[in-house]
């Protein structure tokens, strides 16, 4: 999934054809095969796969989740009677639950809480990025920023023993990030998909057993 910042900027702006991020490849076709809006997903389902971070019946926050396909995933795992919230400054094509269109640096825990219906989130995901400049120090700390307001959320809305994913641009303050997370949960991995695009430096914080 083409996944936006929900901040300032959107990562949907890198649109043209001459970026290798947006270069056609199997998992583009399959996610045109099987009706997803974007290649994402299956960074989702991979971390899915091999961690079981998704359940029947779990409240679900999906933060920077235009255009929908982590959405609609994560609706078909958790099923009729869970819950999925998503929040973009970009509304998604995909709404199987609540939705908050605002910026993630915005949107707090009690406008959340309220979207679950008063109850904790077993799980909150986020593959933020903000719009890339070429910089990569600045690409960095701008992806740590919205990571570092994802894992607040995270602590103000997971249920105990819930799990937090979330993408992290590898640099600087990664590690620092990477283990500030793992103070709060019981069993933490940095993981890089199949699906991550081969000259990106995305990988993905995986932890479990939320402590508080």
């Amino acid at each position: 999934m083409a996944r936006g910042r929900s901040g300032s900027g959107q990562r949907s702006g890198r649109s043209k054809p001459s970026n290798p991020y947006r270069k056609p490849d199997r998992f583009t076709q399959q996610a045109k095969d099987e009706g997803y809006a974007a290649r994402s997903v299956y960074k989702l389902t991979e971390i899915q796969k091999r961690f079981r971070v998704l359940a029947q019946n779990q409240r679900v926050v999906d933060l920077g989740c235009s255009p929908g396909s982590w959405l609609a995933y994560v609706a078909q795992v958790v099923g009729g009677r869970g819950l999925v919230v998503g929040v973009d400054i970009n509304e998604p094509k995909v709404q199987p639950g609540p939705i908050l269109v605002k910026s993630v640096l915005e949107v707090t825990a009690e406008e959340l809480m309220e979207a679950l219906g008063g109850e904790r989130a077993q799980v909150l995901l986020s593959d933020m990025a903000p719009l890339t400049t070429g910089n990569t120090d600045a690409d960095h700390y701008a992806q740590i920023e919205l990571a570092t307001r994802a894992f607040e959320l995270a602590l103000e809305v997971l249920a105990p023993g819930g799990a937090f994913v979330c993408k992290v641009f590898d640099g600087e303050d990664a590690h620092a990030f990477v283990q500030r997370v793992r103070a709060s949960f019981t069993e933490t991995r940095r993981v890089r998909p199949e699906a991550v695009r081969q000259n990106s430096r995305e990988f993905f914080v995986v932890a479990k057993g939320f402590t508080g």
